[in-house]
């Protein structure tokens, strides 16, 4: 992958529409607040009413752009200058949309590529510069706690715990379990963009290059899963743009529908099916898919592959431990949802 491979930057399909130029007044009891989600493949903007009284969140604005911030960080350990630039491109557009909408306190979370990165001092001043607010480059705990809180304030209204969370990102994936609460998370070096660099480079990628990738996720979740009991999951849950991603694809969708993929339930036969062919088509027939974001072409195969790997360990760990899993829930509220929880 090199970094032609990501198009300027790219607007999330599902997105809410641009702020109005007067903001709506905040409810009795609200605040209104800023989330920034940075990862390696995307940087994402929440602005949102949150009530923690009345238990409520409220998006006035939610998009994304992709920024493949962790362009080329796994092999040279540093973030390339093009990308850094391309962040914070976005970044300032962000600070526009907050001061348009009024919000008063801002959180900006950065993850997997930022933690790797030996320049990560550069990022810092840029974003603080764009925002005043300095980014907080958080641990892989700390982020797979939020991506928790996230998920399971819609979620566990409607589906039993324990939850099994997966945020699988650009550079890393979060798996934690719990009920009302964390009780278990572990940060797996494992992720769309990750894998995209490390093995599969070919169109559609090789046998080889396939088995080497499933290898490594392989490798990753039996190291999690010491840490994890993943068979105590009564339901799974799967977040992020891999994820809603093949699940827009199982569901057979013209374009990106937001509220037909939140909450949707799926077989896991499904799930894995819609992994596999999205993992031996080619980008060029990816690309054609109407729900395809484009900044997600070129590693969308790597994100399936990784899906489907952990689909299978947490079913096959259910049932070693006796239980049955036969369905995965995705959902559309994640980190972003539990930065802006925090914040209130």
């Amino acid at each position: 992958m090199t970094s032609g491979s990501t198009s300027p930057l790219t607007r999330d399909p599902g997105a809410t529409a641009a702020p109005a130029a007067s903001p709506a007044p905040v409810p009795p009891g609200a605040s209104r607040v800023a989330a920034i989600d940075c990862g390696t493949n995307s940087i994402r903007l929440l602005v949102a009413d949150v009530d923690p009284q009345a238990g409520t969140l409220v998006d006035l604005d939610r998009r994304m752009e992709v920024v493949r911030l962790g362009q080329g960080v796994d092999r040279t350990g540093r973030l390339a200058p093009e990308a850094l630039a391309r962040t914070l491109d976005a970044a300032r557009r962000y600070a526009q949309v907050i001061d348009d909408l009024g919000a008063t306190r801002t959180r900006f979370v950065a993850t997997s590529a930022t933690r790797d990165a030996e320049n990560r001092d550069e990022f810092v001043a840029g974003v603080l510069d764009a925002l005043g607010v300095e980014p907080e480059v958080v641990s892989g705990e700390e982020e797979a706690a939020l991506s928790f809180r996230g998920a399971t304030s819609t979620v566990a209204a409607v589906r039993p715990g324990p939850y099994v969370v997966v945020d699988l990102g650009g550079g890393s994936t979060e798996l934690v379990l719990g009920t009302t609460t964390p009780d278990a998370a572990y940060s797996m070096d494992v992720g769309c963009v990750r894998m995209t660099e490390r093995h599969l480079r070919s169109d559609p990628p090789t046998p080889e290059e396939e088995a080497a990738a499933r290898a490594d996720v392989r490798a990753a979740l039996d190291d999690a899963a010491r840490v994890v009991p993943l068979g105590r999951a009564a339901t799974l849950v799967g977040l992020a743009g891999s994820v809603t991603t093949v699940t827009a694809h199982a569901l057979g969708l013209a374009r990106y529908d937001r509220d037909r993929i939140n909450g949707s339930v799926l077989p896991v036969d499904t799930v894995l099916a819609a992994c596999d062919d999205l993992l031996h088509r080619t980008r060029a027939e990816r690309t054609a898919l109407g729900f395809m974001h484009p900044g997600r072409v070129d590693v969308i195969g790597a994100g399936a592959l990784v899906w489907s790997e952990v689909v299978r360990r947490v079913r096959d760990d259910v049932a070693a431990a006796g239980g049955t899993l036969t369905e995965v829930v995705t959902s559309e509220h994640d980190i972003l949802d539990g930065i802006a929880w925090s914040l209130a």
